[in-house]
């Protein structure tokens, strides 16, 4: 029985190294999908990033556009005003009298008459 049971402690080694000796396969952390995933998600959000940066800059140059006009009108409303401000200082009835004095006509009270603008 000695022999016996040195055949089975040697036997046991053997079971053991073989159990010892089984492959480890090692899976990646990610899989091929979720890389996929990962990249549409990334490319995603890229895309939304230049969307919203040139829609701003747009809403810049818009704006912009639009203080530029607002300036152009409040010069151009300032000059018709100054001009209106001018029509009514040249047609005041002096001088209209100074003028036709000055190219001969003369003041004849029977021939005016009134407008009303």
């Amino acid at each position: 029985m000695n022999s016996f049971a040195k055949k089975i402690q040697e036997q046991q080694p053997e079971q053991q190294r073989q159990t010892v000796q089984t492959v480890v396969v090692r899976k990646s952390k990610i899989s091929i999908g979720e890389l996929f995933l990962l990249c549409a998600l990334a490319a995603m959000v890229a895309f939304v990033s230049v969307k919203m940066i040139s829609n701003q800059a747009a809403i810049y140059k818009v704006n912009k556009d639009i203080q530029q006009a607002e300036v152009s009108i409040e010069k151009q409303t300032k000059a018709n005003e100054d001009l209106k401000i001018q029509v009514k200082e040249l047609s005041g009835y002096e001088r209209l009298w100074k003028k036709a004095e000055e190219l001969g006509l003369k003041r004849n009270d029977n021939n005016v008459k009134v407008v009303q603008e």
